[in-house]
């Protein structure tokens, strides 16, 4: 690619992903996130919940109707589970908007160098693991139980090099393409830096034999 490109294409990174600390002609080739699934579970849940607090209103405001008490309640105390309920329907509403949140922050951005991760478990928890395309020995695609199957979601694996640790990606949406960029993009780095390798050693061979020349 030539230098020109490579410099619009990571000017062009810099400014779409700015939470990324590119190196210099580095650019983003994939951004890949977690399947949107995730979010529906997540408010499916919450749905649950209202429907729940729903049910009891009603409940409350049928005996407040009917009778005087419900279930040995008195009016007082009705209003004081008003207040639970109405509360609970906000910590319910707070509790979705901060898992949608955690769960939308993981990311995995694939550039023409690294794989750079962007792992939340907390709005208080967060790392980024960088990985050198150089140092990953495989990529793979995995699927653990029938949901994942079902609902065609699975977890991208990525086993390094020496240390052999394995680095997990989940809730993905199965990423036949993906893997297939992730993995020409690591075999050409491999093989742009056996090129280097070779010019080096050429390149000394060179001198090397230039020096006998001049000895002789």
């Amino acid at each position: 690619m030539k230098q020109e490109l490579i410099k619009l294409h990571h000017a062009r990174s810099a400014k779409d992903f700015p939470e990324l600390r590119l190196e210099e002609n580095e650019y983003v080739e994939l951004a890949i996130q977690r399947s949107r699934l995730g979010l529906v579970f997540i408010w499916a849940a919450a749905c649950i919940g209202y429907v729940a607090l729903i049910v009891a209103i009603v409940f409350l405001a049928v005996g407040n109707a009917g009778s005087p008490t419900v279930a040995g309640l008195n009016g007082f105390a009705k209003s004081y589970l008003y207040i639970i309920i109405l509360a609970l329907f906000g910590i319910i509403t707070i509790s979705a908007l901060i898992g949608s949140k955690v769960y939308k922050d993981n990311r995995l951005y694939v550039t023409n160098k690294r794989l750079i991760h962007h792992q939340t478990n907390s709005l208080f928890s967060k790392s980024v693991n960088v990985i050198e395309l150089l140092s990953i020995e495989d990529v793979s695609f995995k699927q653990e139980n029938i949901g994942d199957h079902i609902f065609k979601l699975g977890t991208i694996r990525m086993s390094t090099v020496g240390d052999e640790t394995t680095y997990t990606f989940k809730y993905v949406n199965t990423p036949k393409e993906e893997l297939d960029m992730i993995t020409h993009l690591v075999h050409m780095e491999k093989e742009k830096t056996k090129r280097r390798q070779q010019m080096l050693l050429d390149e000394d061979d060179v001198a090397l034999s230039d020096s006998e020349i001049k000895a002789n």
